[in-house]
């Protein structure tokens, strides 16, 4: 869950405000992209996400909060694992991930990032085969 608050910097040419939600967007994206990671949130959030991604209104914010200060960002991710990855090592990528991203697109220093993860997705036969086209 994000908060709906922003965060400004002022420079000497003006100000500079990032709402939390672009925050925790950046977080969500960045997250995505590291391998392990089969989905953000808990179980009731994915569900409502899989309607979102029905209609293509995906929530990138799924399964992260942020808490944005002045200089400062800690951001709390839930996610499911793919089996058999190393959850620690999945957790570890995801935290470079996401402190890179921020502060690199933010310019926020992150304090911390807390990773949960709730679920380990186990690829079915049927996900297998689903991914593996048919010769004809």
């Amino acid at each position: 869950m994000t908060t709906v608050t922003t965060t400004s910097a002022q420079t000497s040419g003006g100000s500079t405000t990032i709402a939390d939600g672009v925050v925790a967007k950046i977080a969500g994206i960045a997250t995505r992209d590291v391998p392990g990671v089969h989905d953000l949130g808990s179980s009731a959030g994915r569900a409502i996400g899989a309607l979102r991604d029905r209609i293509n209104q995906t929530d990138l914010t799924q399964g992260i909060a942020v808490e944005v200060g002045e200089t400062q960002v800690a951001v709390d991710v839930t996610l499911v694992a793919e089996y058999p990855m190393s959850l620690q090592q999945v957790a570890d990528d995801v935290r470079t991930a996401v402190t890179d991203a921020i502060e690199s697109y933010v310019g926020r220093e992150v304090t911390e990032v807390n990773v949960t993860i709730t679920d380990v997705h186990i690829p079915s036969v049927d996900d297998a085969d689903d991914a593996t086209p048919v010769a004809k």
